[in-house]
């Protein structure tokens, strides 16, 4: 079958009348037939004018004839087919024997075909989108000049192959598309791919490439038409809101100006250049204030770096750097500074740099290089460094400003704490404290180690209910009324009793009620330990009770009955008494230790036994052990405040204590004279034997002038000498100034003025005065 052409007046599918020079239709063709309906005996020997809506119109489309060949538009009768249009070529003779071939068409297929051809012709002149019809075997036979708009394509392309201006790979991998395109006749729509021509490879240009198969009238396959469009720009557009998006992402993730430093780095390098360096100001990591940016000499430190960076640019370097108050950025290229330092470029030769400004700050400097086989910077890119700068700056400066308010909430808090570690007679402590992750830092956890009377010492932890600062205000109240109420020596349930009327006091006194417990409510467990009789006495105030690890390594819980939390009142706190050997370890913690991802507590305190069973069994000091223990159960980040307080139980030996029990009467006063000096004779303090036997005599004396019998004696010898006399009454003695006139009242003043402290406790059977003094130092 014969190739037609698309032209709606071609010879080889229009429809055709052989007319004379009158007008009379001597043959046609087919598709005159189908056109006009009627057969061509039928048509011949007709008159075209016959065919015509209005026959009296022949003569004036005869007067549109200006040649041997015209074209021209025709209304047909309405049975015959309407509006058509027509071309007339003469064929041969002369006078009436002329003859004349009329091609006609319907005016609605004429009018697509010019409009496709329109179309057509105008998209192989637009100068947008490359335009490229190939054969089957990939030749170009067909072009715009815009195919690929960059160096190294020839002017002439008839025939040409990509691989004949492309590399090699590039071409391979578009030839292989269109070939597809060729095979299976689906379209390709939209393939995105980086081409490097031969005579500039350099970065290249991306191109869009879209393709449709090319078929002829009889269907057979012809070739290829592809699209090129070139989509640089755009894809370095989606590039930088790319950087941008991944940088603002990743300085939202964290208040630490290094690791937000880093994080931007990382992103940086490889999307935008190949080395970046972040510089911050000194200032941020110390807590103070930054510069202004107007000042000439600005302090900053090397906090993050990322790429393949030269030497010499190691994080954690501090150094000056003058700007003589100007801060802009810039750019630079080999080709423009080819006498820069390395250090200024980063060792590469494409570069550019911003500063890190906020709040009228200088807060540090982003730097970044590319290499020669990455085209230059350009201006957008420096405006994507600095508006990715901007953002960084108010993140650092975020950063350093909750760095300074945290640093100061947790110096606060860990002013109002005792030491880490602390050393008595009665016992070696050791504390490790967590504040939860938190906003501030700070928290409600504390805990204290109190040193009693005679030798004894008290363990307290608690945990005030929320956390920030509020929580650290309470804190410190309570922790400051726990040290006054365990100066009058009180019992652990009578000392939480108190307690719990003081945060009830301060909870009522709250302006926001519906805020009084958030603020002051809190827990407490109060532990005492007296070497002398490795007894302990506890009481817990809604507190985890504490555990015992024996020298043997076993561990248990005490079995407390923990009273409510303090402030709620209502309820006893109930004692528990308890015995510590000699070398037991006291564990005493914060529930943020023990529920840790754990929601039933007895899980967490079986876990905690676990951990310091194994962990004691090294040997190890309780220094080393705290931080194991909380590490393994509390691992971060927080979500509660954490402490632990580790107390290593020491007893007196029975060889450095003595006691006696004498009658109320006066004839014992130098008995206890005799009993003291045996014994400081024996210790080897003869140097305290007048002090202490002066001493002893005064007590021993108003306790069977006002309290009766029986009068107990005792002398402890630890890091101090310490005597005690402890009798039924419950009159706590008052050291007054006695007049001339009086002859006693002068006792206690002695006392106090021959020991270097003194007091009186409350005891279940009366109460107990004692005093301590140092020991002489030794040989």
């Amino acid at each position: 079958m014969a190739a037609r052409s698309d032209d709606p007046l071609d010879v080889g599918h229009s429809a055709g009348l052989v007319v004379d020079a009158r007008g009379t239709i001597l043959r046609s063709t087919p598709a005159a037939e189908s056109l006009l309906g009627r057969s061509a005996a039928e048509l011949s020997g007709g008159r075209l004018q016959d065919l015509l809506a209005v026959p009296g119109s022949w003569p004036a489309l005869l007067e549109q004839r200006d040649g041997p060949v015209w074209e021209g538009r025709a209304e047909l009768a309405p049975h015959l087919g309407g509006e058509v249009e027509f071309r007339v070529l003469p064929l041969s003779g002369e006078g009436p024997a002329e003859e004349f071939l009329v091609l006609a068409a319907p005016q609605v297929l004429a009018a697509q075909w010019r409009q496709g051809h329109a179309f057509l012709r105008e998209l192989f002149l637009q100068d947008r989108i490359g335009l490229a019809v190939f054969d089957n075997e990939l030749r170009l036979v067909r072009t715009n000049t815009h195919l690929l708009p960059y160096l190294g394509v020839p002017d002439e392309l008839y025939g040409a192959r990509l691989g004949d201006f492309l590399q090699e790979a590039d071409a391979r991998a578009v030839d292989t598309r269109l070939r597809d395109v060729l095979t299976t006749g689906t379209p390709l729509v939209g393939f995105d791919i980086d081409v490097h021509t031969q005579v500039e490879p350099g970065a290249g240009r991306t191109m869009s490439i879209s393709a449709f198969r090319l078929q002829g009238a009889n269907g057979h396959v012809i070739g290829v038409t592809g699209l090129f469009v070139d989509v640089t720009d755009q894809k370095l557009s989606r590039l930088r809101l790319d950087v941008l998006h991944r940088a603002t992402a990743v300085l939202s993730t964290t208040l630490s100006a290094a690791e937000s430093a880093q994080d931007l780095a990382d992103v940086l390098v490889p999307a935008l250049a190949d080395v970046a360096v972040v510089d911050v100001a000194e200032a941020v990591f110390t807590y103070d204030e930054p510069a202004p940016e107007d000042h000439g000499d600005h302090l900053l430190r090397r906090t993050a770096v990322a790429g393949a960076a030269p030497g010499g640019f190691a994080t954690g370097t501090v150094f000056d750097v003058s700007t003589g108050g100007t801060l802009s950025d810039r750019m630079w290229s080999h080709r423009s500074e080819e006498g820069a330092e390395p250090a200024d470029v980063l060792g590469r030769p494409h570069g550019m740099s911003t500063w890190l400004r906020a709040r009228g700050s200088l807060l540090g400097r982003i730097r970044v290089g590319r290499g020669l086989d990455r085209p230059p910077f350009t201006g957008d890119d420096l405006d994507l460094l600095a508006e990715t700068a901007s953002r960084a700056a108010l993140v650092v400066d975020n950063a350093r400003r909750y760095a300074r308010e945290r640093n100061a909430a947790v110096g606060l808090q860990r002013s109002l704490l005792p030491s880490s570690t602390t050393d008595t007679a009665a016992a070696h402590t050791a504390s490790v404290y967590l504040p939860t992750d938190t906003a501030t830092g700070a928290s409600g956890d504390w805990f204290d180690v109190i040193p009693l009377s005679s030798a004894r010492v008290a363990l307290v932890v608690g945990d005030v209910v929320g956390h920030g600062l509020r929580a650290t205000a309470t804190m410190a109240r309570l922790r400051t009324a726990v040290r006054t109420l365990a100066d009058l020596d009180l019992d652990p349930d009578e000392l939480l009793t108190h307690l719990d009327d003081l945060v009830s006091e301060l909870a009522i006194g709250t302006e926001d009620a519906e805020a009084s417990f958030g603020s002051f409510g809190a827990t407490c467990l109060y532990v005492t330990y007296d070497p002398v009789t490795r007894q302990c006495l506890a009481a817990s105030a809604g507190h985890p009770p504490p555990a015992l690890v024996a020298p043997d390594g076993t561990a248990a819980h005490v079995d407390l009955s923990p009273g409510p939390p303090l402030g709620v009142g209502g309820l006893p706190f109930e004692p528990v008494a308890f015995e510590a050997a000699d070398g037991s370890v006291l564990a005493l913690c914060t529930d943020g230790l023990i529920t840790r991802g754990r929601p039933d507590p007895d899980e967490g305190m079986a876990a905690l036994r676990h951990a310091l069973s194994a962990a004691l069994a090294s040997g190890r000091p309780l220094e080393e052990i705290g931080p194991e223990v909380v590490g393994e159960l509390a691992p971060r980040p927080l979500a509660d405040d954490v402490t632990l307080l580790l107390a290593g139980v020491r007893g007196v030996a029975p060889q450095d204590h003595a006691s006696w029990t004498l009658a109320a009467d006066p004839s014992v006063v130098s008995d206890a004279r005799a009993h003291v000096l045996a014994q400081l004779s024996l210790w080897g303090l003869d140097d305290l034997a007048f002090t202490t036997e002066l001493v002893a005599s005064e007590l021993v004396t108003n306790s069977v002038r006002y309290a009766g019998g029986p009068i107990g004696l005792r002398l402890i010898r630890t890091s101090s000498l310490i005597c005690e006399v402890s009798d039924v009454s419950n009159t706590q003695p008052r050291m007054r100034r006695a007049r001339d006139t009086e002859e006693g009242g002068r006792g206690l003043f002695l006392v106090a003025q021959l020991t270097d402290r003194w007091g009186s406790r409350y005891t279940r059977s009366g109460k107990t005065i004692w005093t301590e003094q140092a020991l002489p130092p030794g040989p």
